[in-house]
């Protein structure tokens, strides 16, 4: 028999493992790369033109809820490490399982055409020498969705006159805009808001660091009873997936609720949410920066005015530099629209994977967990390698198609409405769910045999 052709697009955090599966798997692969490293949004200063990290940024998860399941990250890491140790793991996970040879780097995909009839990809790059195409049997995507920055649309009424750029763009305090001495204003209520508004915030950076958004947030610290946040559901059985998330929901809001206290206490707006209805926004320090006078919230922007800002409680502040934490976009530039897109960054797919009527299709890494993508990418990429091995068969596509429609109902009721709650999952739940989908289809396997 035949072993498919595998193309991967990207070899960032969620490329990584799928190269591993197919490679496991014995399969014929080909990575595309558009950078000269592994590592992908973690490699800072990368030269794949798309990715860009801060340099003082450091993971919101802890290392041993991050690493892949096969390679542990190395146990002198801290408990949250920074970006330069991350990257340092991923080359260290190529190395490890001999993977490097199957990445072709500088190598742009620029079109994925797929044939009706037969099935096959045609996947066309770009690379230093020139343009080049070949056919493929299946096509993972992992290009991420961390990298086409949203700006808000609408955009805010007026005018501004100072400088402004999206996160993606922030280096440091002095790149790509100098913000010493500075007015500033963080827009946001994201982990990339909370990192930068602590940062500038800090005394001799920023004159005055403000920090506006449309709604409050639930802001959690990295650190609850003396362990990474992350790590408390671990072994916690009234927070197992098993248990209905009508009974696990309100009690883990409860919890934080409870330990956290009201967010106006720390001079922050009190959500009008529970805490389990939004992806997380994790920092152990912006309560301490907003309550030491360092970072001052706004609210949210009611429009610009040359060098101010108005807000909508009607002060208005003077304002040289605008920082747009914003969120990103989903998108894949090497895709037709008409054949695949997600508009308001919404895609659905079974499992977060497979797009039903295209069974030679898969994405990995594209959700937003509670949690780390990592091991959730794993898992996926193994998931995908079953398949092509007939060791797994999917369900039929309308199958396919009540199982996402029952995700996105319960998705849609439980977060808050925005398009960063698109493709929410709960990590633990998620393998949960995904192990007993994996045991299904194996058996439907062995009854097509």
């Amino acid at each position: 028999m035949k072993k498919p052709r595998v193309c991967i697009v990207g070899a960032g955090s969620s490329g990584l493992p799928a190269i591993k599966a197919m490679v496991d798997a014995g399969l014929p692969i080909t990575c595309f790369e558009m950078g000269d490293r592994v590592g992908g949004n973690w490699v800072f200063g990368n030269t794949n033109g798309i990715s860009n990290i801060y340099r003082s940024l450091h993971i919101n998860t802890s290392r041993e809820r991050m690493a892949y399941f096969d390679l542990p990250m190395p146990d002198h890491y801290p408990d949250y490490p920074g970006h330069e140790q991350i990257a340092a793991y991923f080359d260290q996970y190529v190395d490890h399982f001999g993977l490097r040879s199957y990445i072709r780097f500088h190598a742009t995909v620029t079109s994925c055409r797929r044939d009706p009839a037969s099935g096959v990809w045609t996947v066309c790059w770009r690379d230093a020498d020139g343009a080049h195409e070949d056919t493929f049997d299946m096509l993972i995507v992992a290009n991420g969705h961390h990298w086409d920055p949203q700006l808000p649309d609408p955009p805010f009424p007026g005018t501004f006159n100072g400088e402004q750029f999206h996160s993606h763009a922030y280096v440091d305090p002095t790149t790509p805009v100098d913000t010493i001495g500075k007015d500033v204003l963080v827009v946001g209520m994201g982990n990339s808001a909370m990192d930068i508004a602590t940062e500038l915030g800090r005394k001799g950076i920023a004159s005055t660091c403000y920090l506006a958004a449309r709604r409050g947030a639930w802001v959690i610290p990295k650190y609850l009873f003396g362990k990474p946040v992350d790590q408390l559901p671990v072994n916690n059985p009234l927070l197992h997936p098993a248990v209905p998330y009508a009974i696990r929901g309100p009690l883990l809001s409860q919890f934080l609720k409870r330990v956290l206290g009201p967010m106006s206490s720390y001079g922050l707006p009190d959500p009008a949410h529970e805490p389990d209805e939004a992806h997380p926004t994790i920092s152990g320090e912006l309560p301490l920066r907003v309550g030491s006078g360092d970072v001052h919230w706004v609210g949210n922007i009611s429009r610009l005015d040359g060098d101010h800002v108005v807000f909508e409680d009607g002060t208005r502040r003077h304002v040289d530099v605008i920082i747009w934490c914003t969120g990103y976009r989903v998108t894949f530039p090497f895709f037709d629209e008409a054949f695949i897109a997600a508009p308001d960054n919404d895609l659905p797919l079974f499992r977060r994977v497979f797009k039903p009527g295209i069974p030679n299709l898969a994405f990995v890494g594209l959700l937003q967990p509670l949690g780390a993508i990592m091991p959730l990418a794993d898992a996926q990429s193994k998931w995908i390698a079953d398949l092509l091995l007939g060791r797994y068969a999917l369900p039929s596509d309308g199958e396919m198609l009540d199982d996402i429609a029952r995700e996105r109902e319960a998705m849609f009721k439980r977060y808050v409405a925005s398009r960063r709650h698109t493709m929410q999952v709960d990590f633990d739940e998620y393998l949960w769910q995904l192990g007993r989908e994996r045991r299904r289809g194996e058996r439907r396997a062995q009854r097509q045999r």
